[in-house]
C-alpha cells in the first residue's frame, strides 16, 4: 500500500511539474470534447424538432444563402456535387478550432470561455429559427447543444486547475500546486464522450425511425402506366461511341446541384401541394394519390443547370413521368397572362424553403412542364426531389426545376424575387443554345488518323439543326447528327477527324431548331447562364 502511494505522489508530482503547454493542450482537448457533446446532443434534440434544425446544416445552410454567385459557381466548378460535404466538412473544422481555442481560454477565465460558447450556441439558434422554413423550435437544438458545452468544458477544465494547499504557518492558501486531477479528468472526459456519442447514435437512430416512412412510401411505391407514353427513342439516337455520352442519363449519374445540405425525405403518403395566389379562381390542395389518378404522360426532357459552364457537366437527359402542371393550374382558374391572367410568374416552394420562379406563360404555353413523380423508370430518387418535383423544358432550372415541391402561389415578376433572383441572376432564363466535345478528352494522344469527334449538343425546346467543329481555328466542318427525339432532348453527333501529328485544339458549335447559331463569345455563367465554344486540345504523336 505505501508503494502504492508513493507511486500516486511521485505520479501527481509529475503532472504538477509539466509546462504550460501541456495544460494548454489538455484544455484544447477539453474544448474539443466539449464542442463533441455540443454537436451530439444538438443532434438528438434535432431529431425530436426536425433533422434540418441541426446546427451544422442550419449554419451551413446560412452560409450557402450569403454566398456571392461567384463563390459559389466556384465552388460548383471545383467540388462539383461534393460541393456540400466539403462545407459541412470546413464548418467542422472551424467549429474544432474554435472549440480548442475557447478550451484555452476557459483555462483562465472560464466565464469568459462560457459566454463564447453559449454565443456561438446563439449563432446556430438564429441561422436555424431564420431559415424561409424555420420555426422557433429550430433553435433548441443550438441552444441545449450550447448548454451542454458549457457544462462540459466547466466540468473538465475545472479538473485542470491545480489545487491550492493551506500555507503551514499563516493558513492561507498559497501559489503552490497538489497537482492536476489526472484521473478525474480522464473519468470525466471519457464519460462525457461516451454519453455523448450515445446521444448521437440515438439521435441518428430517431431520425432514420423518422424518415423510414418516406423510404417505404418511395419503395411501396408502383408508377401509373402513363396515359400519354414517350415515343420510342429513334434508332439511332444513341450513337453508342465509347466516351461519348449516352442518351438516357442513369439516375446514379444525373447532375445534382441544390442549396440543401440534408436531402428532405418526404412521405409520399402525407405530401400535399397547394395552389393559390393572384389570379386563382379556386385555390387547390392536392395530394399525392391525386395526383396518381389524373392523366399521366411520359416525356423525354434534358435538363441543363444554370451553373454549368461551357462545356460541362450539368446537364443531363432522362425520361420523366408525371402530371401536367398547365391543367393542375386550369383546374384552380389560372389563365396565362396571353389570355388576360393577372399572374406572369409562379412561385414554387420546397419543403426546405428553396423558392424557384417560373414565367406562367412558359408552363402554359403548350410544352409538358409537368409535375413529375417518376424518373427514367422509377420513383423519383430522393436527390432528385422525391416525391414530386418540377420539370419544364428549355428553363434552366433555378427557374423551372423546383425539386421537394410543396407549394405554387401565382404572383408577378414585380411584386417577388424569387430566392436566386435575389442572389443576382436573372428573372428569365431560357436555356442558351449549347455544345460540348465528349471525346477526344482534353489534352488525350489519339494516334493519326482517323478519329471521331464526338459529343451533344441541346437547346430545349428548339431543338438542334446543325453542328460543326473546327481544327486550330480553320475552316468548319460539319458533323453527323445523330436522329432526333425531340426538341426537348439533347442530340449527339460525331465528325470524323483525319488527325495529323501535333498539338491541336478542337472547338464545336451548335445551330438551334430556329437557325440561331451559338455565339462564340465567352461569357460567364452569371447572370442567366454560360456562352461561348467549348474546345479541346489534344497531343497526336
Amino acid at each position: 500500500m505505501s508503494e502504492d502511494r508513493d507511486d500516486s505522489q511521485r505520479t501527481g508530482a509529475t503532472w504538477s511539474r509539466r509546462p504550460g503547454w501541456a495544460r494548454a493542450a489538455l484544455a484544447a482537448l477539453s474544448g474539443l470534447i466539449a464542442g463533441f457533446c455540443a454537436l451530439a446532443v444538438a443532434e438528438l434534440v434535432a431529431a425530436v424538432v426536425r433533422p434540418e434544425a441541426g446546427p451544422v446544416t442550419a449554419v451551413g445552410s446560412a452560409v450557402i444563402d450569403r454566398t456571392p454567385p461567384a463563390v459559389r459557381d466556384f465552388a460548383v466548378r471545383n467540388f462539383g456535387t461534393a460541393d456540400k460535404l466539403v462545407l459541412q466538412l470546413g464548418i467542422l473544422i472551424l467549429l474544432a478550432l474554435f472549440a480548442m481555442t475557447v478550451g484555452v481560454l476557459a483555462l483562465r477565465h472560464r466565464r469568459l470561455g462560457s459566454a463564447a460558447v453559449l454565443v456561438f450556441g446563439l449563432v446556430g439558434a438564429v441561422a436555424a429559427a431564420g431559415r424561409p422554413e424555420g420555426a422557433p423550435a429550430d433553435a433548441l437544438p443550438s441552444v441545449v447543444g450550447a448548454a451542454v458545452a458549457v457544462g462540459v468544458m466547466y466540468l473538465l477544465v475545472g479538473r485542470l486547475t491545480p489545487a491550492l494547499r493551506p500555507s503551514p504557518a499563516a493558513g492561507e492558501r498559497d501559489a503552490e500546486t497538489n497537482g492536476i486531477d489526472r484521473r478525474g479528468f480522464v473519468v470525466a472526459a471519457t464519460a462525457a464522450t461516451v454519453a455523448s456519442a450515445g446521444a448521437g447514435f440515438l439521435g441518428r437512430r430517431l431520425t432514420s425511425s423518422v424518415q423510414a416512412g418516406a423510404s417505404a412510401s418511395r419503395h411501396d411505391l408502383v408508377l401509373p402506366v402513363p396515359h400519354s407514353a414517350a415515343p420510342a427513342v429513334p434508332a439511332g439516337a444513341d450513337l453508342r461511341i465509347r466516351g461519348l455520352s449516352s442518351f438516357i442519363t442513369p439516375n446514379k449519374d444525373f447532375y445534382r446541384v441544390d442549396t440543401a445540405l440534408v436531402v428532405p425525405r418526404v412521405d409520399a403518403g402525407t405530401w400535399q401541394l397547394k395552389i393559390h395566389g393572384r389570379g386563382v379562381a379556386r385555390p387547390v390542395t392536392v395530394g399525392f394519390h391525386d395526383l396518381l389518378r389524373r392523366e399521366v404522360i411520359e416525356r423525354d426532357i434534358t435538363l441543363t443547370c444554370v451553373s454549368n459552364e461551357v462545356g460541362g457537366p450539368y446537364v443531363g437527359n432522362a425520361r420523366w413521368l408525371g402530371v401536367r402542371l398547365a391543367d393542375l393550374l386550369r383546374d384552380a382558374g389560372v389563365r396565362p397572362p396571353s389570355k388576360g391572367g393577372p399572374a406572369d410568374q409562379i412561385v414554387a416552394r420546397s419543403v426546405d424553403g428553396m423558392t424557384i420562379g417560373t414565367p406562367v406563360e412558359a408552363v402554359m404555353d403548350g410544352r409538358d412542364a409537368m409535375l413529375a413523380f417518376g424518373m427514367n423508370g422509377e420513383p423519383l430518387p430522393f436527390e432528385h426531389g422525391f416525391p414530386v418535383r418540377m420539370v419544364v423544358p428549355g428553363l434552366y432550372g433555378y427557374v423551372s426545376a423546383c425539386k421537394w415541391i410543396k407549394d405554387i402561389e401565382l404572383t408577378t415578376f414585380d411584386a417577388y424575387d424569387a430566392y436566386w433572383v435575389q442572389r443576382s441572376w436573372a428573372q428569365e432564363a431560357p436555356v442558351k443554345t449549347e455544345s460540348r466535345i465528349d471525346t477526344p478528352r482534353p489534352f488525350a494522344s489519339p494516334k493519326a488518323g482517323i478519329v471521331p469527334v464526338a459529343g451533344v449538343a441541346w437547346a430545349q425546346h428548339r431543338g438542334i439543326s446543325r453542328v460543326e467543329v473546327r481544327v486550330d481555328g480553320g475552316e468548319w466542318h460539319t458533323a453527323r447528327l445523330a436522329a432526333a427525339d425531340t426538341q426537348d432532348t439533347w442530340r449527339q453527333w460525331v465528325w470524323e477527324w483525319p488527325a495529323a501529328s501535333g498539338r491541336h485544339t478542337l472547338e464545336v458549335r451548335a445551330t438551334d431548331g430556329t437557325g440561331a447559331t451559338q455565339t462564340g463569345d465567352r461569357v460567364g455563367t452569371v447572370p442567366n447562364g454560360a456562352t461561348g465554344w467549348h474546345s479541346v486540345v489534344i497531343d497526336v504523336p
